[in-house]
Parts: structure tokens; sequence; C-alpha cells
């Protein structure tokens, strides 16, 4: 009998509330961890958000801690502040209200190439996964506390699927959890690889061919089924207790 995998046999099944949970915990194991920083929010279809509160580290973030917001950054459930920097998402959310996730840390290797200033190539397999397009919003505004910096970011981005911020991090999209999830490491891979590359003084030419970063360019980040749920495993046996709210 051959074994046809399903993201039904490999998880059980989540909420949103717990798919952002736990996307934030995974991505703090990948990096995405500067303390206080970084949002993630799930378009609920209905003119609310999902977001993680301000006050709590994405590494002890519980269902129950998820708050619910209006597009004007409103609490409309929850007991938790809003983060500060949530204008950004605020503002992608009005603008591109086709896209379901969004997530914005300060990952280290994301967030140096952000303050550089270049987008640095794919330069292996792996660092490619996830597809989309990858852009550099050159000018850094201010904080994204305000919504007229938001707005100029998420103006500038296009209707690119990642972008480096420069002088902040990093910005990734994604219709579903499972592709902000893969984008992300990616990203992170990505740049990280780069600057070792680069630091061992050699060129940033990447010996991919290009019709294989087209064809993962292309990519909606649904295709890798095993990596997200994979991931999310490792956290479920680190706190076995996460999804008990």
């Amino acid at each position: 009998m051959t074994f046809q995998p399903t993201a039904e046999k490999l998880l059980p099944d989540l909420s949103r509330r717990e798919e952002l949970v736990l996307l934030a915990r995974t991505l703090w194991r990948e990096g995405y961890n500067d303390h206080l920083a970084g949002h993630i929010t799930c378009n609920m279809g209905d003119g609310t958000l999902l977001c993680n509160p301000w006050l709590l580290l994405w590494n002890e973030l519980r269902p129950r801690d998820v708050i619910r917001i209006d597009l004007d950054g409103n609490v409309v459930e929850g007991d938790w502040p809003v983060p500060p920097g949530i204008p950004l998402h605020l503002e992608l959310h009005k603008r591109r209200p086709g896209v379901g996730w969004a997530m914005h840390n300060h990952p280290l290797f994301g967030t140096v190439w952000a303050d550089i200033g270049e987008v640095p190539p794919a330069m292996d397999q792996s660092s490619s996964l996830g597809g989309g397009e990858v852009v550099l919003v050159s000018e850094y505004g201010g904080a994204v506390n305000s919504a007229k910096a938001a707005g100029r970011a998420v103006e500038k981005m296009g209707d690119a699927d990642l972008a480096l911020l420069a002088g902040h991090g990093v910005f990734v999209l994604g219709g579903s959890v499972r592709a902000v999830h893969q984008r992300a490491v990616a990203l992170e891979q990505r740049c990280q690889h780069a600057c070792y590359i680069r630091a061992a003084g050699a060129a940033l030419i990447s010996p991919l061919p290009p019709e294989f970063v087209k064809a993962v360019a292309a990519s909606d980040g649904e295709n890798f089924l095993g990596f997200w749920e994979a991931m999310v495993r490792q956290e479920l046996r680190a706190d076995p207790g996460l999804l008990d709210d």
C-alpha cells in the first residue's frame, strides 16, 4: 500500500488562533526573535484580523493571548494591547485585501541585508523555497507605528510577496500559514548563506539554473507538504499543553 500524505494525517486540526501561535513559535526558533518586536496578522475576511498582542514574546504566546482587531487597530476581542507597529499590517490589509497572512520581524540576517540595502540571490535550493517575489524597500520612512510611514512602505512594496525594509527588517506575505512559514524560513536562510558566502570572499553568483529560479519564484508556498507540519510537531513536543486552552 502506498502512503499518500495529507495535512490531516500529519497534524491535528488547528484553529487560526492556534496556527498563528505556532507560526510565531516556529519562527522564533528560526531567528525571528528580536525581543518584543514583530507582528503576525491573519485576515478573517470580515474586516477583522487575528494578531499577536503587545508585551508577549513570540515563544511565550498561547492561543488564549491572540487578539482580534479591526482595520483601524481597535481591539474587538481579547485582553491584551495592540502592538505599536501594527499600522504596517493595517495599511497592507486595506490596500491588499486578498492577502491572508502577513508577518513582520527583525531576524538577524534578513535585517543585515535590509541595512545593506541589497536583496541577495538565492544561492541554493533551500534558500529559494516558498517562492514569491522579494523586493527591497530602499527608503527608511520611519517607524511603522506611524500610519503614514507604514503606508509608504506598503506602497513601495507593490505586489511583491516578501520585502526587505531598509533600516528595519522583513515583511513576508502568503495565502496561508504554511506559505508564510516556508517563505520566512527560506528568506532568512537565503540571507544567512549569502552573508557567509560574501564573508568568505566569494561572489554572489547563484549556481541555480535560471529556469529553476523562475519556477520556484512562481510558487505560492503551498507545495512543500510536510515542512510546516514537521516544525509544528516540534513545538507540540516541546510544549505538549500548548493547545489546551
